[in-house]
C-alpha cells in the first residue's frame, strides 16, 4: 500500500513538472536569430510627404479681374458702358470721327469709318434721338493675358432721322446688341475701348 502512493505522487509529480516547463520554456523576446528579420511597418502608419498638395485653378471670371483691379465694380462699370453706347452710336450716326477713335478699337472703328465714308459719298446725313433710356444688362467678364474683356446686352429704342438726294426719311428703330469693352490692366488708363459688337436677341 505505501508503495502505490510512492508511485501516485511520483506520476503526479510528473505532470506538473511538465506543464511548468510547458509554459516557462517558452521563449521570450528576441533571439539571435530574429536580429536578421526586417521590422514590420504597421498598415495604418502615416506617410508624410508622401502626397503633393493639389494644384490651385486660377482665378477666372470676376474673380480674376478683382485680382488685377480690386476697384471693378459691377453696376459702376454697366453705368459707363451704357453711357459709351448712347455716345457711340449717336457719333457714329453722325460720322462724329473725334469722339469716336478713343473709344473703339481698331478694327471696329475701320469697321464703322466704312460705314461713315460710304453714307458721305452717297450724300446722306443722320442723326438719332433715344426715346428712352436704353437697356444695359452684365453678361460676363474675365481676365485674357494683360486685359480685361467685358460685355454688356443693350436693348434700346431710338428715332433717326435720314437725310439725302430724295428728300428726308423718320425711322423707329429697336436694337438688341451685346457689346464687349477691353481694358489693359497694365495701364493707369482706366478707360475701357468697345472691341467687337454682336447681334442679340430682343
Amino acid at each position: 500500500m505505501r508503495a502505490l502512493e510512492l508511485i501516485i505522487l511520483a506520476a503526479v509529480a510528473a505532470v506538473v513538472l511538465f506543464q511548468l516547463y510547458a509554459v516557462l520554456g517558452r521563449r521570450v523576446g528576441r533571439g539571435p536569430e530574429d536580429a536578421a528579420r526586417p521590422p514590420l511597418t504597421p498598415l495604418d502608419a502615416p506617410r508624410i510627404g508622401s502626397l503633393a498638395p493639389e494644384p490651385v485653378a486660377p482665378a477666372t471670371g470676376l474673380a480674376a479681374v478683382r485680382a488685377r483691379d480690386p476697384s471693378f465694380d459691377v453696376s459702376h462699370f454697366v453705368n459707363g458702358a451704357r453711357a459709351a453706347y448712347q455716345m457711340i452710336v449717336t457719333a457714329f450716326a453722325t460720322g462724329d470721327r473725334s469722339t469716336l477713335k478713343p473709344l473703339l478699337g481698331a478694327q471696329v472703328m475701320d469697321g464703322f469709318e466704312a460705314a461713315i465714308r460710304e453714307r458721305e459719298s452717297e450724300g446722306r446725313t443722320e442723326s438719332v434721338e433715344f426715346l428712352q433710356t436704353p437697356r444695359a444688362d452684365f453678361e460676363n467678364v474675365d481676365v485674357v493675358g494683360d486685359f480685361a474683356r467685358a460685355s454688356v446686352r443693350f436693348l434700346a429704342e431710338f428715332r433717326s432721322r435720314t437725310k439725302g438726294p430724295e428728300g428726308e426719311a423718320v425711322e423707329d428703330r429697336r436694337t438688341a446688341e451685346v457689346w464687349t469693352f477691353e481694358r489693359n490692366l497694365k495701364s493707369r488708363n482706366p478707360n475701357w475701348i468697345l472691341i467687337h459688337v454682336d447681334a442679340a436677341e430682343a
